[in-house]
């Protein structure tokens, strides 16, 4: 089957693929009600050279080192150049109403329930709304029900080993959501070949 049959087959299959958003965020630690976010990045799943980047000027002072050496992002430098969070969600909000016009999107990402609560949070004191709504799909629970992995081999690192090459995060959150973006439609395109 060439891929835009089986493209094809996995939008028969999965209808909701079209409104699917792979997210991911980079922060300056693991809470929303103590550290900033910092970087959103964002994809259309079917389509991702559609993307969405922005930088934030930071919330909170507070910061774990290990997490900003792994995003590699400045709090000094963000205050100075990134947006406000107010103005960064709202442009958010506007090219998912874009990209996505007259649906709910989707939320997609891998390791969900973090990427989501900060956002959930941010969105609500911002906007007053969250676009996603109180959903979130997560890539690695999906790919532990469909394969029947165990937990332990549900991490990005052997994930990816099978269906990206090995490829590992770069923690620009634009990059990352689009290579979780291609993880997810592999595994959606394995499961539309499992169940034809």
């Amino acid at each position: 089957m060439d891929d835009a049959a089986l493209r094809a087959q996995v939008l028969a299959r999965f209808p909701d693929l079209p409104a699917m958003v792979s997210v991911d965020i980079e922060t300056a630690g693991p809470v929303p009600s103590r550290y900033a976010m910092l970087s959103i990045g964002a994809c259309l799943v079917a389509r991702p050279e559609e993307g969405f980047y922005v930088e934030l000027q930071p919330e909170h002072p507070d910061a774990d080192p290990q997490a900003l050496a792994i995003s590699g992002l400045s709090l000094d430098m963000l205050a100075r150049e990134g947006l406000p969070a107010g103005e960064a969600l709202r442009r958010f909000d506007a090219w998912l109403r874009e990209h996505v016009p007259g649906e709910r999107p989707v939320f997609v990402a891998f390791n969900a329930p973090f990427d989501w609560t900060f956002l959930n949070d941010a969105f609500h004191r911002h906007l007053g709304r969250n676009p996603f709504g109180h959903f979130a799909l997560d890539i690695k629970a999906f790919y532990m029900g469909m394969s029947a992995a165990p937990l332990a081999q549900t991490s990005f690192r052997a994930i990816s080993a099978q269906h990206l090459d090995s490829r590992a995060l770069t923690h620009n959150a634009l990059a990352d959501a689009r290579d979780q973006s291609e993880v997810f439609l592999r595994l959606l395109e394995k499961r539309a070949q499992q169940q034809p």
